[in-house]
């Protein structure tokens, strides 16, 4: 997630919350408020996020709930399947796998009404760049686009393809063949790295927990707290990332 000073050069406002304060965030939601964002798994407490409950919150409110699903990857979790509206990857780090190649990835689910609240008028309302069309009708699940790919009335592509036509055309950001070919490659063996990155972490986070100079260790394949929602959001591991504390801190781990 860029940090602050980035979201501002932009014009954007964030508002950070507890990821288990679900009071705290429907209350920060305003009527400027464009989405609700979260990480499937949080990169670095290896937290995991109850999706659902946070999809229910942004769609009360008529907003899209964008999941960054990079820490997981799909073989872990399927945020489309709990509510979420859009999904983003770094492909550089679980999809790749082999850090040769820098990319990321939008993918759509599709059904999100984006003109509905008025808040997203550069997809619902008339694009001067392309000659007054409206992305959301002409690309939206109701709009002839999904009628001719066969899903009208189920899936659109309006987001993704207004990101590519506007954002991509303005500023740039676009993956090369080469590095998508990588990225591709690594791809085919996704399931069978990130099992042994999750079996691998369970094993380093068990012993650790042992250890006599180890005062705690959070990752949610332990048990505790967030065990559950690893159950219910992510049965096959709860990812490679995990945090532990040192007894005497930070001087301790010198």
């Amino acid at each position: 997630t860029p940090p602050p000073r980035q979201f501002k050069q932009f014009g954007w406002s964030v508002t950070f919350c507890g990821h288990e304060d679900y009071e705290g965030i429907e209350k920060a939601i305003t009527a400027k408020t464009k989405a609700v964002y979260c990480e499937s798994i949080a990169n670095p407490g290896g937290l995991v996020i109850d999706l659902e409950r946070l999809a229910d919150i942004a769609h009360r409110h008529g907003l899209p709930l964008i999941v960054d699903n990079t820490t997981a990857t799909p073989y872990l979790t399927r945020p489309f399947e709990h509510g979420a509206d859009i999904v983003v990857h770094s492909a550089t780090k679980g999809l790749g796998g082999h850090g040769n190649a820098m990319g990321g990835f939008i993918v759509e689910k599709g059904d999100f009404d984006w003109a509905a609240s008025g808040k997203f008028p550069i997809i619902s309302e008339p694009c001067d760049s392309y000659h007054g069309m409206r992305m959301y009708e002409t690309f939206g699940k109701d709009g002839p686009v999904a009628e001719m790919l066969g899903t009208k009335g189920k899936a659109g592509i309006s987001f993704v393809i207004t990101a590519r036509v506007l954002g991509l055309r303005d500023m740039g950001m676009c993956i090369s063949p080469f590095n998508a070919f990588l990225i591709s490659m690594g791809m085919e063996t996704l399931p069978l790295r990130m099992q042994k990155h999750c079996d691998n972490a369970l094993a380093v986070a068990k012993f650790l927990e042992k250890h006599e100079k180890v005062s705690w260790v959070r990752y949610a394949g332990l048990g505790g707290s967030n065990f559950d929602l690893h159950q219910k959001y992510c049965p096959k591991g709860a990812g490679a990332l995990f945090t532990f504390g040192l007894k005497g801190g930070y001087e301790a781990g010198k």
